[in-house]
C-alpha cells in the first residue's frame, strides 16, 4: 500500500485543473479514463503525474465516447473510475451517460464548461447546464453540482464519488473554464481525517457465488423489448429520484430574509453576485442572493420560498437563459416579476450585477 496522497490538511494554491486531480486521489478514485480537450486537459495531465506514485492508474482513450464507456466499464468491474471532459466531448459521453442513468451506475464526470455550440471557444461558459442536467435519451437523473471556488472543486469531487455510489446516479461536478485555469488557495485534506468515510465500490459484474443461490442476480439492461417494461424501469427509477432529491439538493442563501431584489446566479457567477449585495447592502438596499448548489436536484422548496417573498427576480448567468429554464419549472406558479441578465460564453462582473439591480430598484 502507497500512503495516502494527502495526510492532515495542507494549504495550497494551484489551478483548479490541479485540484481535481488531488480531490479524485484524496477519494481514493483507482483509474481515470480520458480523452484531450480544453480546458480539461490539465486534469489528466495532473493525474497522469500524480497516479503512479499513488498506484492508480490510467488510460487515453481513442475519443469520449470511449472514455465514457470505458469508465461506466470500470464502475461496472467495482472500480472507483470517474471521466473528465468539456464542450463537444461531453456531447460525445452523453450515450454512456444516459446508459448510466437506465443502468443505475454510480459513474462520476467532471466538466469543465466552455463556450458553445459546437466546437466554438475553449475559454468559458456556463452553456452546458442543460446538457449535463438533462443529456442523453433519459429523464435527467442526474446528480450535479455546480462549483464555484476551487475550494468547492476539492471538496465537492470528493462529495461526488460518495454521492454516486450511495445513490446510484450519475454525478457530475459542473465547474468552468475560468476554475480550470485559474490559481486560487485552498485548503487539501484527507478525508477521513475529517470523519467523511468513503462509501466502498462494489462490482456489478463477476461477483462471487451463483446468482439466485449464494446472491441475488444482478440484472444489467439498458434495453427493453416492450413498452410495458420500459415503463416499469424508468417510473422505479424516478421513484428513486423523486425520494432522494430533498437529501441530495444543496443550496446557499446570502442577505435574503428582507430582500426586495433577489439575484439568483449559479457556479462561477455566484462570486459577481456575492460581491454586488454586499456593495448594496451597504448602500441600504435591500437585495439578496440565492446560489442553487446543485442544478439537478433543485432545491425547490427553498427556491420557491425566497422568489415568492420578494419584490422581484434577478437572473444572472454566462449563458442563454439554460439556468433561467430550470429555475421556471421549479417555481411554476409564481407570480414574482423576473428579469434577465445573460451573457452566453463571457464572464459577469460585480459591476455589472449592480447596474442591473439598480435598475430594478
Amino acid at each position: 500500500m502507497t500512503e495516502k496522497p494527502i495526510q492532515g490538511e495542507k494549504r495550497v494554491f494551484m489551478t483548479g485543473n490541479e485540484v481535481v486531480a488531488w480531490a479524485a486521489l484524496a477519494a481514493d478514485a483507482e483509474i481515470m479514463y480520458g480523452y484531450p480537450i480544453t480546458p480539461q486537459n490539465e486534469i489528466m495531465h495532473y493525474w497522469t503525474r500524480l497516479a503512479p506514485k499513488h498506484g492508480r492508474r490510467f488510460l487515453q482513450t481513442e475519443d469520449e465516447i470511449s472514455a465514457g464507456f470505458t469508465t461506466v466499464g470500470g464502475v461496472l468491474a467495482g472500480r472507483r473510475a470517474f471521466t473528465a471532459t468539456a464542450g463537444p466531448g461531453n456531447t460525445l459521453m452523453q450515450e454512456a451517460l444516459s446508459m448510466a442513468e437506465m443502468m443505475r451506475i454510480p459513474i462520476v464526470q467532471v466538466v469543465t464548461q466552455r463556450g458553445g455550440p459546437s466546437t466554438a471557444t475553449v475559454i468559458y461558459s456556463q452553456q452546458e447546464v442543460t446538457m449535463t442536467c438533462f443529456g442523453g435519451n433519459g429523464e435527467g437523473a442526474r446528480i450535479v453540482y455546480s462549483t464555484s471556488t476551487h475550494q468547492e472543486l476539492y471538496d465537492y469531487t470528493i462529495k461526488a464519488f460518495n454521492t454516486a455510489w450511495k445513490y446510484r446516479f450519475p454525478t457530475h461536478v459542473l465547474g468552468d473554464g475560468y476554475q480550470s485555469k485559474m490559481r486560487e488557495s485552498l485548503t487539501m485534506y484527507d478525508p477521513q481525517a475529517r470523519g467523511i468515510d468513503m462509501v466502498p465500490t462494489e462490482p456489478s459484474l463477476g461477483n462471487e457465488g451463483t446468482p439466485g443461490v449464494d446472491r441475488e442476480p444482478n440484472h444489467l439492461r439498458n434495453t427493453y423489448n416492450t413498452e410495458d417494461e420500459l415503463y416499469d424501469v424508468v417510473t422505479n427509477i424516478m421513484s428513486d429520484w423523486e425520494k432522494y432529491a430533498p437529501e441530495i439538493a444543496e443550496y446557499q442563501e446570502y442577505d435574503v430574509e428582507d430582500a426586495d431584489v433577489l439575484v439568483i446566479a449559479h457556479g462561477v457567477v455566484t462570486r459577481a453576485a456575492q460581491a454586488a449585495v454586499k456593495e448594496l447592502r451597504a448602500q441600504g438596499k435591500k437585495v439578496g442572493h440565492f446560489r442553487p448548489v446543485t442544478l439537478r436536484p433543485i432545491a425547490e422548496e427553498q427556491l420557491r420560498k425566497r422568489v415568492e417573498q420578494a419584490k422581484s427576480v434577478l437572473v444572472v448567468e454566462s449563458a442563454y437563459g439554460q439556468l433561467r429554464k430550470i429555475l421556471d419549472n421549479a417555481i411554476y406558479g409564481l407570480t414574482t416579476p423576473i428579469t434577465n441578465f445573460f451573457k452566453p460564453g463571457e464572464g459577469v462582473t460585480a459591476d455589472e450585477v449592480v447596474e442591473e439591480v439598480n435598475k430594478l430598484l
